[in-house]
């Protein structure tokens, strides 16, 4: 294999996109695949306690400012004890749904035999159930990347956010629709698995929905009592303030990790694939998929840890079950691997990289030709 010059981060972002859309030859993609694989061997093999004490201080960080956040607010009556209170709550809320619950249910801390960091078993502080996102987010998603029909993170059955998307009245709505999804995000991931769309279009009995719903509306209700009715309880005369501070915490949650996943795939230069892709699709061309449905995010370590580490997207979407905090590490890695086979790394700031997320929002909200993703390819024969 010839190596590449690395990608200048200069260039526009239809320059970007066609070097992103450059098939690599077989023996390429073959020597890629492999690069990453010894790559991730050298990483598992270095696995140990410092990955331990780290999910073991994300775990003691949750409990603490969660019981700090809820005892201030007890106080709530108070205005700065009630801000304080709702944004230690806040930081609680998302520390456990993207460091820990997120990345525990990956299975990234199976090896520890923990119980607390058991990802089969592991369920997290939102309405929606663990075993339902373990099928469509740990299974569906993981797998099958960005393949239109098989991946329903696209658009999650609400947005057209590309252009091989069919456009549908509907979607003039989806920039509200959009900003509605991102204030209730807990609860459009909590119900994706039910496939409403299919009861809608006469495809699903109303019997096959209820026993579908059984275990997700267990959980609505269970999260609805601890938020919104016990904890305010609780606090007696300080009823109210708890129950706005458990509200607000609680779409700060929501506002956060509706753009740190929208940002990971639904950037400029992201692209999605047809079915037939995934057909006897090696391990390079997995990796390949991963990297070209994937993008980053720059900032510092507590924007990092913030963010789960999904703001290493890309390599998470290679190594989805390596311990989070690995993934800047392992960055470095991944893009000199890049530079040397010419394949543009997708990085940028948070604004950059919303930025074209809500331009996607709003252009394909208005009609356009659905581009065919028919003779695709990653690879060139």
């Amino acid at each position: 294999m010839t190596a590449q010059q690395p990608a200048p981060t200069s260039l526009s972002p239809v320059a970007r996109g066609n070097i992103a859309r450059r098939p690599l030859t077989r023996a390429e993609v073959e020597a890629f695949g492999t690069e990453l694989d010894a790559l991730r061997d050298r990483t598992l093999a270095d696995i140990g306690e410092a990955d331990a004490r780290y999910i073991k201080r994300i775990y003691a960080a949750v409990r603490y400012t969660e019981a700090l956040g809820r005892g201030l607010l007890f106080f709530g009556l108070f205005p700065p004890a009630w801000v304080l209170g709702t944004l230690l709550l806040g930081v609680s809320k998302i520390l456990e749904n993207m460091e820990l619950g997120h990345n525990v249910m990956h299975g990234q801390y199976d090896w520890m035999n923990d119980p607390r960091f058991d990802g089969k078993t592991y369920e997290w502080d939102v309405v929606g159930t663990s075993d339902s996102w373990r099928k469509t987010h740990n299974f569906q998603h993981h797998t099958y990347t960005n393949v239109k029909g098989m991946d329903d993170d696209i658009g999650y059955g609400l947005l057209r956010l590309f252009p091989e998307q069919r456009w549908r009245p509907f979607y003039l709505f989806q920039p509200i629709i959009a900003v509605i999804f991102a204030l209730m995000f807990q609860w459009g991931v909590a119900i994706q698995d039910l496939r409403l769309g299919r009861y809608f279009a006469g495809k699903m009995t109303r019997e096959e929905l209820a026993e579908q719903f059984r275990p997700v509306g267990r959980k609505m209700r269970r999260q609805l009592l601890k938020d919104y009715v016990f904890f305010p309880l609780l606090a007696g005369p300080f009823f109210l303030p708890v129950l706005l501070g458990n509200l607000v915490a609680n779409g700060l949650r929501n506002l956060w990790t509706y753009m740190i996943i929208f940002c990971g795939h639904f950037t400029a230069n992201v692209e999605v694939f047809p079915k037939e892709m995934v057909e006897n699709e090696t391990r390079g061309e997995w990796y390949l998929r991963q990297l070209r449905g994937s993008s980053n995010l720059r900032g510092g370590k507590l924007f990092h840890i913030m963010s789960g580490n999904l703001s290493h997207q890309i390599e998470h979407h290679l190594f989805p079950d390596i311990p989070a905090r690995r993934y800047a590490e392992l960055s470095r890695d991944v893009r000199a691997i890049c530079d040397r086979y010419g394949i543009y790394y997708n990085t940028g700031s948070l604004a950059s990289q919303f930025g074209q997320v809500v331009w996607r929002i709003l252009r394909y909200a208005f009609p356009s030709k659905p581009v065919k993703l028919a003779g695709k390819t990653l690879v060139a024969d």
